[in-house]
């Protein structure tokens, strides 16, 4: 799912940069940062980001710019809120790219892998917490199982329409090669965030942010 620099057009580049710049404006001036000084905090939100990078490390593909790899960003998204979410996707994205020599396609990628699903995961969280009533099966199965499906394949949506317009492949050969294999990669990703984030509220309820045990256990 990471795009390479070469398949997209310079002012589409140009463009994305722009918009991941607002962005970083975004998560520097509202973030609370200061909850990053509790060491257990940082420990915690270190850690999602490394097994999150060793997520996006297994990988398979069929041709260049065309990858696939679970996104973990609904669980971050649960645990952290959409702003840290954004950076822990952003120090990986980061990585990823000055590792593959692929810098100058990190706007583009950490929108698409970033942005993307972390706001359509917290659309959902905001839906789901609104609209329905505070019960953990409700929580789980809809913001963790089915949010996370939903995240991954409007990705999978974005990028296919993405790739076809750049020109880097035909709409054609992705429509039969390419975005169907996400709603495999939707049933694994809804499993593995769901089955995650029912054991943090089980066990470690304080490191899922969005998640209240009194709210939901104590009704």
């Amino acid at each position: 799912m990471q795009l390479l620099s070469a398949h997209i057009p310079a002012p589409w580049l140009q463009l994305s940069w722009l918009l991941a710049l607002v962005l970083m404006l975004l998560v520097a001036r509202r973030a609370a940062w200061f909850m990053l000084r509790d060491r257990a905090n940082l420990n915690v939100f270190l850690g999602a980001t490394v097994a999150v990078l060793g997520l996006w490390l297994i990988k398979t593909g069929i041709k260049p710019g065309l990858a696939f790899h679970l996104l973990g960003a609904t669980a971050l998204t649960l645990m952290f809120r959409p702003l840290f979410a954004l950076l822990s996707v952003g120090l990986i994205t980061a990585a990823l790219s000055v590792w593959q020599g692929e810098f100058a396609a990190f706007a583009v990628n950490w929108l698409m892998l970033g942005a993307l699903p972390v706001g359509v995961s917290w659309s959902i969280f905001r839906l789901v917490d609104g609209r329905l009533p505070n019960h953990l099966f409700i929580y789980i199965f809809l913001n963790a199982f089915f949010g996370a499906a939903v995240a991954i394949l409007m990705v999978g949506l974005f990028s296919t329409a993405f790739i076809a317009l750049s020109g880097a492949y035909s709409l054609d050969y992705l429509r039969g090669e390419y975005l169907p294999y996400f709603l495999l990669i939707a049933w694994s990703e809804a499993f593995l965030t769901g089955m995650l984030i029912t054991i943090m509220v089980v066990w470690r309820p304080e490191w899922v942010a969005t998640f209240d045990d009194h709210r939901y256990l104590n009704r």
